[in-house]
């Protein structure tokens, strides 16, 4: 069994679930080419918490956390299983890497988890265990974390980074778009990054990049992309897999991690 990729995933909005256009095209490519996991560790940017967290339910519930949509949305439910003790296993793996964790039995599949899931694993067979972000602790913490989990990649666990490269919602919901060329700046500067493999400059992404601040007004949907990253390994090529943009706004780029 080859070792599995590392991947980071712009989740969208909930409305992607039901309307995906060019971002679950792009979704619906990779989904063709992954070997099937074991199970999935999942990052998601809409569970922020003080340490990292792993949901420990052995059923987790879908989580519609938002309102204001369509009652279609609130119909939807993945319900793939969870993985008790491979939450233990991270916290474990956390722990020996001298980072604090915990285990949230409670814990279900947020939108950031479960609406590219539904394209990806559509049958909802995977395992999956979410792991929560922390904005105050920047992203060397986040990479550290991913780091920790290394070894999962070769126990055949897929690790899934879910936020977005572009995330600032006054250009999507109130400016209609027109701040996108500043976004965009720091789109491009990001993509370069990846794929030149400068993660000393992504690492200090909110001086070095353009426009940081108006990209991401807030970190939570950039930093499951350094998990991702620490995840990955060493020596990783950077595949970029598309995805486009949202409301000409959000960039929603993917990109899939794997050893050379």
């Amino acid at each position: 069994m080859t070792r599995q990729p590392a991947l980071f995933v712009s989740h969208g909005s909930p409305m992607t679930a039901i309307d995906s256009g060019e971002l679950g095209l792009s979704w619906q490519a990779l989904a063709r080419r992954l070997e099937t996991p074991d199970a999935i560790v999942m990052i998601s940017a809409h569970w922020m918490t003080g340490i990292p967290m792993l949901g420990g339910h052995a059923k987790p519930d879908t989580v519609h956390d938002f309102f204001g949509f369509p009652a279609e949305l609130y119909r939807l439910r993945y319900p793939a299983p969870g993985k008790p003790e491979l939450a233990q296993t991270v916290k474990s793996l956390l722990s020996d890497a001298g980072i604090a964790a915990g285990v949230d039995p409670r814990q279900g599949l947020d939108h950031g988890a479960w609406v590219p899931l539904l394209t990806l694993f559509p049958e909802a067979r995977v395992p999956v265990v979410q792991l929560s972000v922390q904005p105050d602790r920047g992203a060397r913490h986040h990479w550290a974390v991913g780091k920790a989990l290394r070894p999962l990649a070769d126990d055949n666990v897929l690790v899934i980074g879910s936020g977005h490269m572009t995330h600032n919602l006054r250009d999507f919901f109130v400016d209609g778009g027109r701040a996108a060329p500043r976004t965009q700046a720091f789109r491009d500067w990001a993509h370069e990054q990846l794929l030149e493999g400068r993660l000393d400059r992504l690492l200090d992404w909110q001086h070095e990049g353009p426009y940081a601040s108006l990209a991401h007004p807030t970190p939570e949907h950039f930093l499951p992309l350094f998990v991702a990253l620490g995840a990955a390994g060493e020596d990783v090529a950077v595949e970029h897999l598309g995805g486009g943009t949202l409301g000409g706004a959000l960039a929603a780029d993917n990109y899939r991690f794997s050893v050379h």
